[in-house]
């Protein structure tokens, strides 16, 4: 293994972690900026009434992401399986 391959390695699996938790991690933001102007306009300053929402999108955010995150990781993990004999040369 030359120090590229693992660079390279790395580099691709910080890439899928990042693109299988911007969706929900999108989600989260939106639904926080949304309740934080929605407080601003009501001047109702509850803690809890900012992370019920966000924690409940964020689920749902998961609960339609799913599918398509497992399809990212089990292609992902397919291929280290089936790469790792040319890894250990």
């Amino acid at each position: 293994m030359t120090p590229e391959f693992v660079i390279g390695f790395a580099r691709q699996s910080i890439e899928l972690t990042l693109s299988i938790a911007l969706p929900m991690l999108g989600v989260g933001l939106g639904v926080g900026v949304f309740v934080s102007v929605l407080q601003a306009a009501t001047q109702i300053q509850e803690a809890t009434l900012t992370f019920v929402p966000k924690i409940i999108a964020v689920f749902l955010a998961l609960l339609f992401i799913f599918p398509w995150a497992m399809d990212k990781m089990i292609a992902f993990t397919r291929d280290i399986f089936l790469n790792f004999p040319q890894y250990i040369k």
